[in-house]
Order: C-alpha cells, then structure tokens, then sequence
C-alpha cells in the first residue's frame, strides 16, 4: 500500500490527505465546502469552518484518504463501537470500525478506522480501493447468501483483522455487521472469506473463482 500524504495546518486542527486512498466520493465538498474545494490551491482551508463541524465532515470521509490531528487539545477521532461492513454497489467495501490489516503473517500493514477495500481486483495499491472499479466498469449488486458462518453471538466490536490472501480473497477475522449500502437490515457474522478478484458469484462472498480466473494480487 503506498502513501501520498499532504498536510494542511488551521488555527485550532491539522487536515491530513492521503490522495491514493481517495476514490472521490465528495462527502467532504458536500459537508463543507467552503472548507473542501478541489478547484482551489491549496484545496483544503481547515479556517474556513467551525472546527467541530471540520472533525464531523472528515470523519464521513468512508476511505480514511482524510484525518485530522486537533492541535487545541479538542477531541481526537473515536474508535467506533462496532464493525460494519458496507457493500456498495458497484464499488468497494467500506470497513468501520476497529480495522487491523495484516499480512498472512500477521504484521500489521494499517490499523484505521475506515477503510474502503478493493473488490474489482483491478485496483494497483491492493488491497485498498484506488476507484479501477470505474475504469473497469465493475458490476455488483452487492450481498447474495451468506456461507455458514460461526457466529459469535449479538455483538459487532473488537479489534476487525482483514488478512489479503496471495492471489486470493481477504480473510475477515473478528465480529461485524454486513449490510449492502442503502439497507437497513444486517448480518451479523464472525468470519469469512470475502471476494477481491471481481469474479466470484456469490458476491461479496469468496467462492473459488479467483483460482480459474488467475487472479494476481501484485500490483
């Protein structure tokens, strides 16, 4: 996973970007846009709002591309309390929550608390989203059935580990909450093998596919 970092420092906080794991999902220029302006140099002026309302807006970022740093002693992002799982249509898997990505292993690549994961298989900084799925013209309603699934119980929290396999799916350790983007109702599941290749059919769910398709995780 490569980093493209740039700062941009305000009275009372501190805006971090990381433009590779930006896929433009704009919540940022919707919430404040006085604030956020791509047509502007610099794009970003922390000043230009309440810093409150600036640490609210960066935190529906569903990427993690933005976080802040308070430098006024005000209140640092939280860990949510529970993990969820969001399927977009189309699109990526958003991940909230308490988020470990490890490698197979087991060293610690990213500890966030969002996190959007590829899904098309085209993305060159797997396993994160670098929106390829556009370019490819990737197509997914989202949930199908569920496999079988040890569950853990009511719960959703805990530390969430997300394990990219070589050449194969992302192992998802820890509980959560699944749910396609735009529903309401959940699935609650414990562990599972989720589909990075873009070719299984039983998305989001693993089913072999990327083994007769050839899939290659190196970028």
């Amino acid at each position: 996973m490569d980093e493209d970092i740039h700062y941009y420092s305000g009275e009372q906080i501190e805006v971090s970007y990381d433009a590779n794991r930006c896929i433009h999902a704009r919540e940022c220029v919707r919430g404040l846009p006085d604030v956020f302006d791509p047509d502007k140099r610099p794009w970003i002026d922390p000043d230009n709002a309440d810093v409150g309302d600036l640490s609210e807006v960066i935190v529906d970022c569903p990427t993690g591309a933005l976080k802040f740093k308070r430098t006024d002693s005000g209140p640092e992002e939280s860990v949510p309390d529970e993990n969820h799982i969001i399927v977009s249509p189309d699109g990526p898997l958003y991940l909230r929550g308490d988020i470990e990505i490890v490698t197979p292993d087991d060293t610690t690549l990213l500890e966030d608390t969002r996190v959007a994961l590829c899904r098309c298989g085209a993305s060159e900084n797997k396993p994160l989203c670098d929106n390829s799925h556009v370019d490819v013209d990737f197509e997914a309603a989202g949930s199908k059935t569920a496999p079988e699934i040890d569950s853990r119980g009511e719960d959703a929290d805990g530390v969430l580990t997300v394990k990219p396999i070589p050449d194969g799916p992302v192992q998802v350790q820890g509980r959560f909450k699944l749910q396609q983007a735009g529903e309401t109702e959940t699935v609650r599941e414990s562990s599972t093998a989720l589909c990075r290749c873009g070719g299984s059919a039983n998305k989001p769910f693993c089913d072999g596919t990327h083994s007769e398709i050839g899939f290659s995780s190196e970028d």
